[in-house]
């Protein structure tokens, strides 16, 4: 089994913060022979008649020198566990959780801004001192 992401308890602290129940820790999928294990598995209630909100979150730390290695890593695991998601959970939506220094030091340059759109990547921002999530981006 893999290591958690150095930042793990804070996404998931922050998640808890913003109103996330928290329903897998990890979310493990099984497709055709292969095994996938996003982070967290979470959904939040829209109404008390309405069925919730489910999302994955795959979380990513961006520590090692090249950014762009790291974001190569990060966008194929994306990729793949969408694709075993709408095959096998299509009500969950996936997200990507980078922190803040992250984003706006490396996520908005104009490559990785068109890589977002190219590959619709869902994002979700967070900041590791307040423990919080900063933004949310479809």
């Amino acid at each position: 089994m893999s290591a958690k992401d150095k930042f793990h308890g804070i996404v998931r602290f922050a998640l808890e913060k913003d109103g996330w129940n928290i329903t897998n820790d990890p979310l493990y999928i099984d497709f055709g022979q292969v095994q996938m294990r996003i982070d967290l598995g979470a959904e939040k209630l829209v109404a008390a008649e309405k069925e919730g909100e489910r999302i994955a979150v795959e979380i990513k730390s961006f520590l090692n020198p090249s950014a762009i290695t790291d974001f190569h890593l990060a966008l194929g695991q994306f990729l793949n566990y969408r694709t075993a998601l709408r095959e096998k959970e299509p009500e969950r939506k996936l997200y990507l959780a980078v922190d803040a220094e992250t984003y706006n030091d490396f996520f908005t340059l104009p490559f990785l801004q068109l890589q977002i759109q190219e590959f619709q990547l869902k994002l979700v921002v967070y900041d590791t001192e307040t423990q919080e999530i900063v933004r949310w981006i479809s």
